[in-house]
């Protein structure tokens, strides 16, 4: 091994590597419990792992490369994005009402909306980078970047699938208050933020019954029962918000130390779906209760920390920004994933990271991470940079 690969991965972060090693454990463990008995689900815990080993392998590589050759051409890889997502659209898999997966050989799944999470990084990143610090133009910098959005936007909500929708917008979000957007903008962008929920709102109150005859016949009804129960608890039906009193019900029981391991109750657990994925966060607390779960966010948190002392100390803007898109996605997939288990967030189909069964989350989550080390390793070292 040549002298410039050790030095590059002397220079990956420990403890984060510690913290996923963690999180792998707690993750196989809770896949484990969430499958038993199920005989459809039969190994999952074991594919998990196989999985964790391929997202150290592909993170590994990912830190040995120079993030700024993927810079370079962020253009391309952003169209290869877009393309994947048209693709997809036409020829990909319907699972659960949304075509959103490619069926590759061997039954493994592709989902290119979480990719496309990671390209639209880089893509905001490189056109924030032009400026170099400066205050970001309202028609240079934010129309681009808003049209960049927009297009990954559109194609994932016609899947349908609003949970990595919204996902791209709080990435970029994220990455356009540290690019100094300015505050005249931010207050803009609150108002009519605010007047699009209204009249959403509004308008779902006003014509539900249209709407919801509408996604009955395209076969997206559970689209409709997600929303109205969010919106209008009180008249949703006993169906609509069983998942998430069950949910609920689920966590409370497990108090503040838990059921114990896989001593959860197994009967009312498979009336929560995807408790594997999902909802994996109701198996934690339940058999892991208040101190199981606090530990989780504990974890989370100190990944978040690192990650975020990695951008501070980073001497190259675009290296910086990168970071905070995928601190902004880890969170807010954190965030929504467990609000929407306690009846904070609407439910909709976003994983827990790291956490959560499934190949594709899992490896972009740790291609992610390779992307980070990537940028820590290829940085001057810090007698250089005096």
């Amino acid at each position: 091994m040549s002298a410039v690969v050790l030095r590059k991965l002397k220079r990956i972060d420990v403890g984060i590597l510690i913290i996923l090693g963690l999180l792998m454990v707690i993750s196989v463990l809770v896949v484990r419990s969430a499958t038993y008995g199920n005989p459809g689900y039969a190994n999952y815990d074991l594919k998990q792992l196989i999985f964790y080993a391929a997202g150290f392998a592909v993170a590994t590589i990912a830190t040995l490369f120079n993030y700024r050759f993927f810079m370079k051409y962020w253009y391309v890889w952003y169209g290869i994005g877009i393309a994947l997502l048209v693709l997809v659209y036409f020829f990909g898999e319907e699972r659960n009402g949304a075509r959103s997966w490619f069926e590759l050989p061997g039954g493994i799944l592709f989902q290119p909306a979480e990719l496309m999470k990671l390209l639209l990084i880089m893509a905001v990143a490189a056109l924030l980078a032009r400026r170099e610090g400066d205050p970001l133009s309202f028609r240079r910098d934010l129309v681009p970047i808003a049209a960049l959005s927009l297009v990954p936007f559109v194609l994932v909500m016609i899947q349908p699938d609003l949970g990595n929708a919204v996902i791209y917008i709080v990435i970029v979000l994220g990455m356009l208050w540290i690019g100094r957007i300015k505050y005249w903008h931010v207050l803009t962008g609150i108002v009519l933020l605010v007047i699009g929920l209204i009249a959403f709102v509004t308008l779902f109150n006003t014509y539900n019954e249209e709407i919801r005859e509408f996604l009955r016949d395209k076969g997206k009804y559970h689209w409709y029962e997600r929303i109205n129960t969010y919106i209008n608890p009180e008249t949703a039906s006993d169906d609509a918000k069983r998942q998430a009193k069950n949910s609920l019900t689920a966590i409370g029981s497990g108090g503040l130390t838990g059921d114990g391991y896989m001593k959860g109750n197994m009967k009312n657990r498979r009336s929560i779906p995807y408790p594997y994925s999902d909802s994996i966060f109701v198996v934690i607390g339940e058999e892991f209760g208040f101190r199981g779960a606090a530990v989780l966010l504990l974890l989370y948190f100190l990944l978040i920390y690192r990650m975020i002392m990695i951008a501070f100390h980073c001497t190259d803007l675009s290296g910086s920004y990168i970071i905070v898109g995928i601190v902004s996605m880890f969170v807010f997939q954190i965030f929504e994933n467990i609000g929407m288990m306690i009846g904070l967030m609407p439910i909709t189909g976003i994983t827990l990271p790291f956490i959560s069964y499934g190949g594709t989350s899992l490896l972009i989550n740790m291609i992610c991470i390779g992307l980070v080390f990537s940028i820590r390793a290829h940085q001057p070292e810090p007698e250089q940079a005096l």
